[in-house]
């Protein structure tokens, strides 16, 4: 399946995302913050960008305009729970498949995921 990386400051919500992609028979590396998830771009390839907007040291959205720049190619989708986050990133909608509005299901966080891998496939 597909390699993704997951940027999310919050343990809790960090590990349900990793356990629910893995159980989807996705390999998943997951940091705390923007400025790991570079570090990580940098040293691997990844199939997806999942990163949460708010995040201490660099946010999702810093995070995606480096990272799309440096990796072109990258599928990028963001996840929020605060609204006034959610419409700072919205300028940035053209590098970014989608935000996914938190809390979510695990269901929605598979259908989003597949939905912006689905995306990338296409584009390749």
């Amino acid at each position: 399946m597909a390699r993704i990386l997951v940027a999310e400051d919050e343990v809790a919500v960090r590990e349900f995302i990793r356990r629910v992609l893995e159980t989807r028979g996705h390999a998943v590396v997951a940091v705390a913050d923007g400025a790991e998830a570079l570090v990580k771009l940098s040293r691997d390839s990844f199939d997806l960008l999942l990163a949460d907007i708010a995040m201490p040291n660099m946010d999702g959205v810093e995070l995606t305009l480096k990272a799309t720049r440096d990796w072109p190619n990258l599928t990028v989708l963001l996840m929020s729970g605060i609204e006034m986050e959610r419409r700072r990133a919205h300028g940035i909608g053209q590098l970014a498949h989608a935000i996914l509005r938190k809390p979510f299901s695990m269901v929605d966080l598979v259908q989003a995921v597949e939905a912006a891998l689905e995306i990338a496939a296409d584009a390749d």
